[in-house]
C-alpha cells in the first residue's frame, strides 16, 4: 500500500501496428533493407522517396529521405541497435539534414514536443502459408496525440510497402 500523493506519471505513449502481409519474410525483410525497394514504399501517401542510403548493421546508420507533393525533403537517419536477419531490426529514428547530421524536428516546422530519438522495433514473422507478419513498435512519446499523427502517416507508410510486395 502507498501513501500520500500518487508520482506524477512519466510514462512515455508507445505506437504499435502489426499487418499481416502475403509474400515470403525474405521479401518483407529485403523491403526494409535494400535500398531500390525501400525507396519504392518510405513516406506516407503522395511522398516519394528519393534517398535511401542503407547501412544495415549493428552500429550502422541509414539515411533516408522522403519527399512531399510540394518537393520539400525531410530527412531522417536509422541507427541500428540490433540486427538479427529476416527476424528483428531495433534502430533510433532521428531527423537530420541532408548529410546525416541530427536536427531538432522543431526546426523542421515539426510539433516541438517530437522527440528528438524514436526508438523504433521491426520484427518479421512467417505465419500461414508464405506470408509474413510485421510488427512496427516505435517508443517514447509524450503523448497520445503524437502517436496518432505517427501512426496515420505509418499506417500509409505500410500500406505502400504491401503495394511494393504485389
Amino acid at each position: 500500500m502507498s501513501t500520500g500523493d500518487p508520482t506524477p506519471s512519466t510514462a512515455s505513449h508507445d505506437l504499435v501496428i502489426t499487418r499481416v502481409i502475403d509474400v515470403p519474410v525474405e521479401r518483407v525483410w529485403r523491403a526494409w533493407t535494400d535500398p531500390e525497394q525501400v525507396m519504392r514504399w518510405w513516406g506516407p501517401t503522395g511522398f516519394t522517396a528519393p534517398v535511401a542510403a542503407m547501412e544495415v548493421r549493428e552500429g550502422g546508420t541509414s539515411l533516408v529521405a522522403m519527399r512531399s507533393p510540394e518537393g520539400q525533403d525531410l530527412y531522417n537517419t536509422w541507427t541500428y541497435r540490433k540486427v538479427v536477419p529476416r527476424q528483428r531490426l531495433e534502430f533510433v529514428q532521428r531527423f537530420a539534414d541532408q548529410a546525416g547530421h541530427q536536427l531538432d524536428p522543431a526546426d523542421l516546422g515539426l510539433p516541438a514536443e517530437l522527440p528528438r530519438e524514436v526508438p523504433h522495433t521491426v520484427t518479421f514473422k512467417a505465419v500461414g502459408d508464405g506470408a509474413t507478419e510485421l510488427t512496427v513498435t516505435e517508443d517514447g512519446y509524450p503523448s497520445q496525440q503524437l502517436v496518432d499523427l505517427s501512426r496515420a502517416g505509418m499506417e500509409q507508410v505500410l500500406d505502400k510497402l504491401a503495394d511494393s510486395l504485389k
